[in-house]
């Protein structure tokens, strides 16, 4: 599992993240939600050791992030995936390369092996037949798709979703909001997502977990978030600042 532990962290003077602490159980999905500016993408990026915290904890099965050198810290890191939001496909490599790349860098499988596991995660992610196209010839949606398949190659623990479903139209978003709530389940991953969309957040998440300002102002289940009558969380619900 995942503990954080009274992360802060700053850059200047900007005080981003204010003591956020709480747990990520293994096989359940954590959606954080916030405004933007708040500190959730730090807070993603803390979690997987790009951005190391001025102070406090992150515990990956045990193993405190925030101390590794930096071998330890790749080891750690071979058990997450991760989608950006802009998919951050390479725009010069093929797909079959794009989502074999992990394998590549980090196996002694065989070209042919690889290509048969790309062949089989694009597979499981609703793409065939597209090895050899660019990212410039795919949609929005096949996009992220191809980040999926490429977040899930090395058959990760943990899965991170930084803002899954923007950029897409209403029917994209909850197609590839569906294809999370399945792929996370079949693997049985532990996932992470920072998300806009409540929508997305609400079909996602086991546990909702609101960042306001630096600090956690809300935990707990969709259901009690969707009830909430706190005027910071009722606004952030609708959208309407007279909430």
């Amino acid at each position: 599992m995942i503990i954080i532990k009274n992360i802060k962290k700053s850059f200047g003077s900007k005080r981003v993240l204010k003591g956020i602490s709480f747990d990520i159980r293994d096989g359940e999905t954590v959606v954080i939600v916030g405004c933007s500016g708040c500190g959730k993408t730090v807070l993603l990026r803390s979690i997987i050791g790009l951005e190391k915290p001025d102070t406090g904890r992150i515990l990956i099965d045990g193993e405190d992030i925030t101390i590794l050198n930096r071998k330890d810290l790749y080891r750690i890191r071979k058990k997450f995936g991760m989608l950006f939001q802009g998919a951050a496909l390479f725009d010069s490599l093929t797909i079959e390369e794009n989502v074999g790349l992990a394998l590549h860098e980090h196996t002694s499988l065989s070209r042919n092996e690889i290509q048969d596991r790309v062949v089989a995660v694009l597979e499981s992610v609703g793409l065939v037949n597209i090895l050899n196209r660019r990212t410039s010839e795919l949609s929005g949606g096949m996009k992220k798709r191809v980040g999926l398949a490429r977040a899930l190659i090395l058959n990760p623990q943990y899965v991170l979703f930084d803002e899954p479903t923007t950029g897409l139209d209403p029917i994209m978003a909850e197609n590839i909001t569906d294809l999370i709530n399945e792929t996370t389940n079949r693997y049985n991953i532990t996932s992470i997502v920072v998300t806009h969309d409540m929508n997305s957040a609400m079909s996602l998440g086991d546990r909702i977990v609101m960042i306001c300002d630096g600090k956690i102002v809300f935990e707990g289940s969709g259901s009690d978030f969707k009830a909430s009558t706190l005027p910071y969380i009722m606004q952030f619900r609708t959208g309407n600042s007279d909430s």
